[in-house]
């Protein structure tokens, strides 16, 4: 591939648009770039889980999950453009159902912990969340890829797991939510 960018600032979006893969310009406030944003900002989110996983366990899943999040960040740039499919889901669902098969039943909720690549994933979870509940408020005003709705749901579930599962790993603990904390 050539160079795409010789020159990183172009002025363009000093109106306060910016450009899509279309060359369509719209707000930079729009409903379609606040769900980019936060879909890149899970992307970053996920890159600084990598970096705090003291072994190889999710790399690979993670990495992936990078390539799919900067893919569907593509896909919102070009209305209409479909790469998300129901491959990318159920990857996703095999992926939550192999970790969570080893988790013990939930009976309490956990509060974001237990080490920093839990936390970390927490973060992420709640990221996910967010960059989901954008592309529902996208949806409102224009057709959006059903199955990218679908994948950021379940990547949100996924992150739970895995934050549960990174907080047990090597003897490590999660943290319980104590709701009698205080009353005694």
């Amino acid at each position: 591939m050539g160079n795409r960018l010789s020159k990183i600032y172009t002025k363009t979006g000093d109106d306060g648009t910016t450009g899509l893969g279309n060359g369509e310009r719209i707000a930079k406030d729009h409903a379609r770039m606040e769900a980019i944003g936060n879909i890149d900002e899970l992307n970053c989110t996920v890159g600084l889980l990598i970096e705090y996983l003291e072994d190889d366990l999710y790399m690979k899943l993670l990495r992936g999950i990078q390539h799919d999040l900067f893919d569907l960040g593509g896909e919102l740039s070009i209305p209409g453009f479909t790469l998300i499919q129901e491959g990318h889901v159920e990857a996703i669902e095999n992926a939550l159902d192999e970790i969570n098969a080893d988790l013990p039943p939930l009976k309490n909720f956990i509060l974001p912990g237990g080490s920093k690549a839990a936390a970390q994933c927490h973060m992420a979870r709640a990221i996910c969340r967010r960059a989901e509940r954008s592309l529902v408020s996208l949806s409102k005003a224009e057709t959006v890829n059903h199955e990218a709705s679908l994948y950021l749901n379940r990547l949100s579930d996924l992150m739970f797991v895995m934050a549960r599962a990174i907080a047990r790993a090597n003897g490590g603990d999660e943290i319980l939510w104590d709701s009698k904390r205080g009353q005694d």
